[in-house]
């Protein structure tokens, strides 16, 4: 017998994949002024993040490795692993979906999954919607990200991811 809490991770589960593969159908699809895939690869080292929940004294750097491969001007897919803020290894894959511009950045969201944390599923895996922005020059970038809290599983913060562009 399931309990609720597994039926309710399953589900959040099943509709971040339909999210995920929506976001990466919208990014393959051909773009209407003609641009081809830029095939980028960043590495990145981890993130900074600043928790909102200050009193908590959890860990603001993430260090660790992750990958970024630009499929087109506006999609990127990710994946890492890094010290998440509760001191514990988090691993994650997803992908970017930016279709705005303000001046040099790009806005839109981050959308994939994530495990490692705790309190968030038994440190299973999990989906996860981020607002993000991103500035990227010919070789050094940067994502920032808002995270929403989760009651009693996640705290919430502002994450800076630097990168550096492998080709």
């Amino acid at each position: 017998m399931q309990n609720a809490r597994t039926v309710s991770a399953r589900r959040a589960l099943q509709q971040g994949v339909v999210v995920l593969a929506g976001a990466l159908a919208m990014g393959a699809a051909p773009k209407a002024s003609g641009q081809a895939a830029p095939n980028a690869i960043w590495v990145t080292p981890g993130f900074y993040t600043f928790h909102f929940d200050r009193h908590r004294r959890l860990r603001d750097p993430n260090p660790g490795l992750g990958l970024e491969y630009d499929l087109d001007a506006d999609t990127r897919l990710t994946a890492g692993r890094f010290l998440n803020s509760n001191g514990a290894y988090s691993n994650y894959l997803g992908a970017y979906y930016q279709p705005w511009r303000l001046g040099p950045l790009k806005l839109g969201a981050a959308v994939g999954f994530f495990n490692g944390y705790p309190n968030a599923y038994g440190g299973g895996w999990f989906p996860a919607l981020l607002p993000t922005a991103t500035w990227q020059g010919d070789t050094w970038g940067a994502n920032v990200a808002f995270v929403p809290p989760l009651q009693n599983r996640l705290y919430g913060g502002i994450s800076l991811q630097i990168k550096y562009r492998l080709r």
